[in-house]
């Protein structure tokens, strides 16, 4: 995530489709007299994917289902430099826009049309990135497990060590964000932290968590690109499926995985414990990637 002194704001270019393409949404301000973006600033402590999920669904009263980051937008507001990070959302609900002191209307409209009318060149540039994107087919919380201790002082077998306090506080924090994404399934490694690490998850979305070998590490005296090239076609199976899931896998995968996938090398994949990206798919294709 981007660091800035100032203030912190995140919002999203909510869409549906149509039988002619797909709308957007925005917002008329009545404070300001103008047209733009649904978003607001970050609470407290607050994740920038939560803030412009909570934001969106504030002021137009839609529950979207966050996808791609888009470009952010650096402005001065109130004498002070201001952020505010966007993704494109995919519009699952509404509940009946009421009018209020902060917005006052809303518009669902083409694209294009959405880009005349908003008043600020940086929305209109949001708008453009997100038309130029290919469609999303499926989305990915990728995540590696939390932090379950030291290998060293852990006496059993290492598939069954568990999470310590700090690491069921990472695995609960973890579950606010891969609840934003809705998604239909939960996959895991087959250590028991990995398992644990999506517990919170599943309570929270009442589903199972299947378990899957091919996300593991290597087992001693198998080759490495063997598991990495297992991780990879795992995903990219779990994406061809559709919609949205989310997974745990383990530290000396993940890098190499997300490389094969994105054809990168130059770009640093390393996932911290209790970490983790979200992967947008377009077909078959690994889209984006963004760090949660």
């Amino acid at each position: 995530m981007a660091a800035v002194t100032g203030i912190r704001a995140a919002g999203g270019v909510a869409w549906r489709p149509t039988d002619d393409g797909v709308r957007v949404c925005v917002v008329h301000r009545p404070r300001y007299g103008d047209w733009t973006l649904p978003k607001g600033k970050l609470e407290p402590g607050e994740h920038a994917l939560a803030a412009a999920v909570r934001e969106v669904a504030e002021e137009a009263d839609v529950r979207g289902v966050p996808q791609v980051r888009l470009p952010s937008a650096r402005y001065r507001s109130e004498g002070q430099p201001k952020l505010v990070d966007y993704w494109s959302m995919l519009a699952v609900a509404s509940g009946g826009f009421q009018p209020d002191t902060e917005v006052d209307d809303i518009r669902w409209l083409a694209v294009d049309d959405a880009i005349r009318l908003v008043s600020y060149p940086h929305d209109a540039e949001v708008l453009a990135a997100f038309a130029a994107l290919p469609s999303v087919t499926a989305t990915v919380a990728l995540v590696r497990h939390a932090h379950a201790g030291k290998r060293a002082t852990w006496s059993g077998p290492d598939v069954g060590r568990p999470l310590d306090a700090e690491g069921w506080a990472q695995a609960r924090t973890l579950a606010e964000l891969i609840a934003l994404i809705r998604p239909a399934r939960l996959v895991s490694a087959s250590p028991r932290r990995c398992v644990q690490t999506l517990d919170p998850a599943a309570a929270l979305l009442d589903l199972p968590i299947e378990v899957c070998g091919d996300l593991d590490e290597p087992q001693p005296g198998q080759q490495s690109d063997e598991q990495i090239l297992a991780t990879a076609a795992r995903l990219l199976e779990l994406a061809g499926t559709g919609g949205q899931s989310a997974v745990c896998s383990q530290g000396k995968v993940l890098p190499g995985a997300l490389e094969r996938l994105t054809g990168r090398t130059d770009e640093d994949f390393t996932t911290p414990k209790g970490g983790g990206w979200l992967l947008a798919f377009a077909a078959d294709r690994l889209l984006a990637t963004d760090r949660l």
